[in-house]
């Protein structure tokens, strides 16, 4: 993505919770700092919303004042590299569609949709996730269309779109899958339309990027706000984001990231296990499917392991919650982390792909994934071991304010 939106959207979030900030110091019996090993009876202290020091009990000094909290475990905030929260509601009971912003279906192709349009910061489902520690979202329009529209990232806090915001566009989603045929007036009714679609569309981005170069100052191309949006990803300002099941259709996706040269995230991959060798090349990450998502339709083969086998094999990983038809819409990443840790993927593996891999992966690691002296105050309290059923969440923070104390 263009640095000047990096920094602009980063430097947003740095002062939206800036007010609420306390001055906190939490201890822990253990601590994954996730920048090295844990410390045990460890101390985090943040101020003005930032980690002003980590480390071993008796080295770090809490200062007066200071409110203390304590639990057996703390960890990073977690990060959901992906999902529609925010966009899609909670509810949608009794096919009511009043807080389902997550996908329009008046057209195949809409890449100019923005995610921050439709965010809403109030909506319960983000608070729902926040109380299981997860302060960050990958969200925006979800599966469902060829090219449904665009993703941001922002914190699970704020009143508004702009408190939450860190990154207000980060990639183009796209989905290659059965799924799409016949969503909209125009959809794809085969594989081989969907793709040839995409391809077209691509072409005509490229095209109008070259007006655009070929333009003399005073006389532009008119604006299309399609065009620019799909010019962002040939000019690899924004990946293309394609949710995936079948291995054909993940074959596809990496052909035409090969032909047009973008930068391509394949997202659930539910059949990534079969083409790990093609995927390594490639250099592609996954965003691997939720660990218990169901296995039918499109995603029949869906394996339990396949986060393990494609970390094992030295591809980026991380994990999401995904969308769900059905109430809460989405899926706790922390939940999924812990399925996928006792699947091969081991504590330290599972911990990961819901904190440094996806802020590495996302853009966001100077900020957020680890806790470390500068970084974001953003922690989560717990009374036992994380990925264990019987442990609690007993506390979320972000950037140094008690944001819930719900059990859970």
């Amino acid at each position: 993505m263009k640095i000047q939106t990096l920094i602009a959207g980063l430097a947003v979030a740095a002062s939206s919770l800036t007010a609420l900030a306390q001055n906190i110091a939490v201890k822990g019996k253990t601590v994954y700092t996730m920048a090295g090993t844990p410390i045990e009876n460890g101390v985090v202290v943040v101020r003005d919303g930032k980690i002003a020091d980590v480390g071993r009990e008796g080295r770090v000094r809490i200062p007066r004042g200071f409110d203390v909290l304590e639990a057996e475990v703390v960890t990073p905030g977690f990060i959901d590299a992906h999902n529609v929260a925010g966009l899609a509601g909670i509810y949608n009971g009794g096919g009511q569609t009043h807080d389902q912003d997550q996908l329009e279906n008046s057209a195949p192709i809409q890449p100019q949709l923005r995610a921050i349009d439709a965010y809403n910061a109030r909506e319960p489902l983000v608070e729902y996730i926040r109380s299981f520690g997860i302060t960050i979202v990958h969200t925006g329009h979800g599966p469902g269309q060829l090219i449904s529209g665009q993703t941001m990232i922002v914190k699970t806090v704020g009143d508004t779109v702009m408190d939450a915001m860190m990154v207000e566009e980060i990639a183009v989603a796209a989905t290659l899958d059965p799924g799409v045929f016949g969503a909209a007036p125009g959809a794809p009714g085969t594989r081989g339309k969907a793709v040839a679609m995409l391809r077209a569309e691509l072409i005509k981005a490229q095209e109008y990027l070259a007006k655009i170069e070929a333009a003399d100052d005073d006389s532009p191309p008119a604006r299309d706000l399609k065009m620019e949006s799909l010019g962002k990803v040939l000019t690899k300002d924004m990946p293309l984001l394609v949710t995936v099941h079948r291995a054909q259709d993940i074959a596809s996706a990496m052909r035409l990231a090969e032909e047009f040269g973008f930068t391509l995230w394949l997202d659930m991959a539910t059949e990534a296990y079969l083409l790990i060798h093609e995927i390594k090349a490639a250099g592609v990450p996954v965003f691997v499917h939720p660990t218990m998502y169901r296995a039918s339709g499109e995603a029949e083969n869906l394996a339990f392991d396949t986060a393990a086998k494609l970390k094992e094999a030295g591809i980026e990983v991380v994990l999401q919650g995904g969308f769900e038809g059905y109430v809460p819409k989405v899926r706790v990443v922390l939940f999924e982390a812990a399925w996928a840790a006792a699947n091969g993927l081991g504590f330290e593996g599972a911990m990961e792909t819901i904190t440094t891999a996806p802020a590495k992966l996302l853009g966001i690691d100077n900020r957020v994934g680890s806790i470390e002296e500068g970084k974001d105050g953003d922690l989560v309290l717990f009374n036992g071991d994380p990925f264990e059923y019987t442990t609690n969440v007993m506390t979320v923070i972000v950037e140094g304010e008690v944001v819930s104390e719900k059990r859970r």
